[in-house]
């Protein structure tokens, strides 16, 4: 830096040939005297050393020269003043640089030095040269360090010593000497002082590397320039980016001390490359856990496919965290859906395979598998080309034959179905910002413990999150909101789906899911869905509305705890299962808890059910339900119940159901009650030997009266001659054409009312 060219300032004082009126025997303040109009100083016109030149005879033991104009001090700048000299005659002095330093008060500030180092002169003729640094701040080598207070200064020298001699001298020189104390001033290298080229096609790797060795607590600099990096690199020092970096794809590149995408983004010069290559680093380093996107906004073009981006890496299973940014697709990016159409083979021995699988190399791993018999959320998790054979995330429902299927390959935001295992990755306070463009992630094949908390999933085009296979084991969602791309369509419309999973164990909690085709598709056990919010309605008068929840084992051990379930269902169903038929050596329905949450409808169809078993087999039954402690509630017209089962398959067996608990519910806007136990009261007006009650209508899923727990007598059991009679009746269960009617069977005629307590289930 030059202040004379950068800010335009002039420090040089005029040359003496200009006149002695500008030069003070003082201080330079105003009002001081000059030397113009002394006796003892002149202009030499022709000095053979100096040219035009000034000579004093010292008649004072300090004779000062200072110059009247005010030279700016300003922070950060350093200032050389210097001056030639030679004795001519008389008695030799000593001379130094002198000034006079001054506040913005314009007084002077007496507490700094305002000298520089003496020298002697030592003969005549003999030209010395003499010079001072000044400058605001203490460094070594400035003789005078006045700091922040300092604003001006007046410079010159000053002789000292014995009186009577004659001295030349030449111009005083004011200089800025900044750039003398730049290495000393900042704490950074640059990459071109130690080799790199920036040319992008020489390999600048070691240049990289020796200036980071060079920082010694400092940082690098890369100006502008493209750097080729050829092979992996790891930066200690914190580093700053004009120019951007080029590297093949199998180069690792880690910036130890800038970890964080913004760092990674300037680095490679594109949004999309620097993430990429930050996540190669996250991924293939042990020094940092977390990639911080520092509030800022990824703009993606095209999918992150993990193996692509870490090629020779198959499976992760250290905790990594992605924090604190957006990560959005970008329009004109690679996001079209592949297609593709075959014929293939079903063996129910063999489930999760289709064999003779035509033109197999055209199938994406990741593709959805739709056709007859299949059913949803079933994935190609792995193909075969020689063998022409699939892997299928799921059985299917349809039996053994050869069939069409269609398969459609989404493109998701993260992509990490190429991978063979990811364990612990955890992503929080991300917007995943599909755009309606995007899917939002597909998990590995296999892999646990993913975990997305305090996130968005906003638009996705088709999913949010996708299991092609047992990835999704442990997967915790927490406290985000996914936002549907379907949010104005009609919900018979609606295709697209939040989350599927095929895997156990998995924990939904607290969070929101709008206007989807699905929120969820579960397949495996041990789940914990509590305080979600999914609604599924539109504006449509006596609309449509379908599940929600779609549990498709028949033994889920499920937990459904303290969510407001809003215009949509829970539906459970077997449709991922080879051999739907319940055989005898196999789990039916069972399993599952839904406590203390809403259930909420308006403007819907009076057939909606909030609880809908369907079967897609036959002979299978409950065997283990517990409903309880929940509020349904419908507004804008009643529904007829609350649930139901969909025989488009086949009808449950009732005679097996058991250990069914439907008690303790709230209804409001329901037409039929439903419990089990369910107390029915009933009145015979006629005495009669049997009495046949109206069929039960409010057990669970139109179940059988297959028990009575008890019949008690409300009123007085009398004969037609109105005397009463001390007997209890014989009960008759399953009566009727339809099994849900209860017979009472008396030894005589008799009238009265009772209440029985019935059940659809035994007990135990």
């Amino acid at each position: 830096m030059n202040i004379a060219i950068t800010n335009g300032l002039t420090l040089m004082p005029p040359d003496f040939s200009a006149g002695l009126n500008v030069w003070s025997r003082t201080t330079g303040r105003p009002g001081t005297p000059l030397w113009s109009a002394a006796t003892n100083a002149a202009i030499v016109p022709a000095d053979q050393d100096f040219g035009t030149c000034m000579e004093i005879i010292k008649t004072e033991s300090v004779t000062r020269l200072r110059f009247v104009g005010e030279t700016p001090m300003i922070p950060g700048v350093y200032l050389r003043i210097s001056a030639r000299v030679k004795a001519v005659a008389g008695p030799l002095p000593s001379v130094r640089i002198g000034a006079w330093a001054g506040n913005g008060s314009r007084a002077n500030i007496s507490s700094v030095t305002q000298v520089g180092p003496a020298r002697a002169l030592t003969g005549y003729g003999r030209v010395v040269e003499v010079s001072a640094i000044v400058g605001v701040g203490t460094r070594p080598g400035v003789d005078m360090s006045w700091g922040t207070n300092a604003v001006f200064g007046h410079f010159g020298i000053d002789l000292t010593g014995a009186n009577g001699g004659a001295v030349r001298i030449e111009s005083i020189r004011v200089e800025d000497v900044t750039a003398a104390f730049v290495p000393s001033m900042i704490d950074w290298v640059d990459v071109r002082d130690y080799g790199a080229r920036g040319d992008g096609v020489t390999n600048d790797r070691a240049a990289f590397v020796a200036a980071d060795r060079a920082t010694q607590g400092g940082s690098i600099l890369v100006p502008e320039g493209t750097y080729l990096i050829n092979s992996d690199l790891s930066i200690g020092s914190p580093i700053r980016f004009k120019g951007r970096l080029k590297a093949p794809v199998r180069a690792r590149i880690v910036f130890m001390q800038n970890f964080d995408f913004p760092t990674y983004a300037d680095a490679f010069g594109s949004e999309t490359l620097g993430f990429k290559k930050a996540l190669q680093a996250l991924f293939g380093y042990t020094d940092h856990v977390s990639l911080d996107l520092c509030g800022r906004r990824v703009d993606l073009t095209e999918p992150m496919l993990m193996h692509e981006i870490m090629p020779g890496l198959t499976a992760w299973s250290n905790r990594r965290v992605i924090c604190n940014g957006q990560i959005m697709a970008a329009e004109g990016g690679k996001w079209t859906t592949g297609v593709a159409t075959s014929q293939a083979t079903y063996n129910v021995n063999a489930p999760y395979r289709l064999s003779n699988v035509a033109n197999v190399a055209a199938i994406e791993v990741g593709s959805r598998v739709s056709g007859n018999g299949v059913g949803r959320e079933v994935y190609v998790q792995a193909k075969d080309v020689a063998r022409r054979t699939l892997t299928l995330s799921q059985p299917l429902y349809g039996g053994a034959g050869t069939r069409s299927y269609r398969f459609e390959r989404y493109r998701y935001l993260l992509d990490f179905s190429g991978m063979q295992g990811f364990d612990r990755v955890n992503f929080t306070d991300i917007e995943f910002q599909c755009n309606g463009l995007s899917s939002g992630i597909m998990l590995a094949p296999t892999g646990s413990m993913f975990a997305i908390r305090d996130c968005y999933m906003t638009r996705p085009r088709d999913r949010g999150i996708t299991s092609i296979g047992r990835g999704c084991q442990d997967l915790l969602v927490d406290r985000c909101q996914f936002l549907s791309n379907e949010m104005d369509k009609l919900a018979q419309n609606r295709s697209s789906v939040a989350i599927n999973v095929n895997a156990n164990d998995v924990k939904i909690r607290d969070n929101r899911f709008v206007r989807f085709g699905h929120f969820m598709v579960a397949n495996g056990g041990g789940h914990i869905i509590t305080g979600n919010h999914w609604f599924q309605g539109d504006g449509a008068a006596n609309g449509l509305r379908y599940a929600g929840l779609v549990l498709t084992l028949e033994n889920v051990q499920t937990t459904i705890t303290g969510n407001y379930v809003d215009n949509s269902s829970i539906e459970w169903t077997n449709e991922h299962s080879a051999t739907p038929d319940f055989t005898g050596n196999q789990f039916s329905f069972g399993g599952l808890t839904i406590t203390g949450n809403t259930f909420l409808c308006s403007n819907t169809a009076s057939w909606f059910t909030w609880l809908t078993i369907k079967p897609y087999g036959k002979n299978h039954f409950i065997h283990g339900l517990t409903v309880s402690s929940n509020v349904f509630k419908a507004l804008d017209g009643n529904v007829e119940r609350v649930d139901r089962v969909d025989t488009t398959f086949a009808d449950l067996d009732h005679n097996q159901a058991r250990n069914v608990h439907f008690t303790g519910n709230m209804f409001n806007g329901i037409n039929t009650y439903v419990a089990n136990p369910l107390l029915i009261r009933y009145t015979q007006s006629t005495a009669s030997a049997t009495w046949t009650l109206p069929a039960a209508t409010g057990l669970p899923f139109q179940g059988w009266t297959k028990t009575v727990e008890s019949v008690t007598a409300e009123t007085a059991i009398t004969n037609a001659s109105n005397v009463q009679v001390a007997e209890m009746p014989w009960v008759r269960s399953r009566a009727g054409n339809n099994n849900r009617r209860i017979q009472l069977n008396w030894r005589s005629a008799v009238k009265g009312r009772v209440a029985v307590l019935a059940r659809m289930d035994s007990p135990h």
